[in-house]
């Protein structure tokens, strides 16, 4: 009889073919629910509601190094993003630069998100605008955030304001009360509370006027394609059936490359199309989206020194120390 496991995923190509049944583990059967990240992690850090679940890996490290062993990751990666390319501004702030975030009053949906991590550490160390430079409001509250799960306080020598309940990141954005925000989520979910759309509203605009550009100097420059969520089974499935960290893992591994067959037919049709270069047709063959330690380490270990940096952590936490040790040379 197969193991009976539930899961929660976001919804994208690398991971519907888990959510659908196209693709199973060995020896599992999955319970599937589909949930935004932010109230799927929120439940996990707070009542460990699924055997398996995509995990902030800013959330994860955190919990670790406070004593919190719950959890075993699995490096499995479904979502990337150049992250400082979702910092909106407000176009009367007076922000033309990166530099320009100096002195400014920030929203957050929650100050530990890796997203918000990946975005501070990338002003800090690609422009060198600090985080004790930028006057924070986080809109979730501690009954509904991550942080309230995890014990956050704000790091020494940054200043993190409580955003009222009566109000949100975009209502104080429209009012004029808020300069801009390192990322902005307006999905319907059980964490997040604004509602406007910022994206495309004339007074708000990117703060990297090209996003692409930006984005292609950073990994030309870095080689990172910064990643926000990993996976995570809990300790206690984990040690009770250790074999079923790989065969997750085996999983999506799987599910990725169906998925990355699918995106290389639309690069196929564009290219027979005419609508490609060659060298952008070359380019886009290469897969960057890889599960795995090895294919990520740089990647993750960079994201474990933001967290140190900002005080996220207190110490540097080790990739040993996160994924399950079956998984550290995959």
């Amino acid at each position: 009889m197969n193991l009976q496991l539930s899961i929660a995923l976001d919804t994208n190509p690398r991971t519907r073919p888990i959510l659908d049944g196209t693709i199973s583990p060995d020896g599992i059967d999955f319970t599937p629910t589909p949930l935004h990240p932010s109230e799927m992690f929120w439940r996990q850090l707070k009542f460990a509601d699924f055997d398996v679940s995509e995990m902030s890996f800013s959330s994860l490290i955190k919990t670790i190094a406070a004593g919190d062993d719950r959890w075993v990751g699995i490096p499995v990666f479904t979502t990337h993003h150049f992250f400082q390319n979702w910092i909106l501004v407000r176009r009367d702030a007076g922000i033309d630069t990166p530099e320009d975030m100096r002195g400014k009053r920030v929203g957050v949906p929650e100050f530990q998100q890796t997203a918000a991590v990946w975005s501070r550490g990338i002003l800090r160390h690609e422009f060198g605008v600090d985080q004790t430079e930028m006057e924070f409001f986080m809109e979730r509250t501690p009954e509904v955030s991550h942080g309230g799960a995890t014990g956050f306080t704000p790091p020494p020598g940054v200043t993190v304001n409580q955003i009222p309940i009566a109000t949100n990141i975009g209502d104080m954005m429209m009012a004029g009360e808020l300069d801009a925000t390192l990322l902005y989520l307006w999905s319907g979910n059980l964490v997040d509370r604004s509602s406007a759309d910022l994206e495309n509203h004339p007074n708000f605009g990117p703060l990297f006027r090209d996003r692409a550009a930006e984005g292609l100097r950073y990994y030309c420059k870095t080689g990172i394609y910064p990643i926000n969520h990993g996976m995570v089974i809990k300790r206690e499935v984990a040690e009770a059936h250790p074999w079923a960290v790989l065969n997750i893992l085996k999983a999506f591994v799987a599910a990725n490359e169906l998925a990355d067959r699918q995106r290389l037919e639309h690069v196929e049709y564009y290219r027979a199309s005419g609508l490609l270069t060659a060298d952008a047709h070359e380019a886009l063959k290469e897969p960057l989206v890889r599960h795995g330690i090895v294919a990520n380490r740089v990647t993750l270990e960079t994201a474990a020194q933001y967290s140190l940096e900002q005080g996220l952590t207190p110490r540097l936490i080790a990739l040993d120390e996160v994924f399950a040790r079956s998984t550290l040379d995959q």
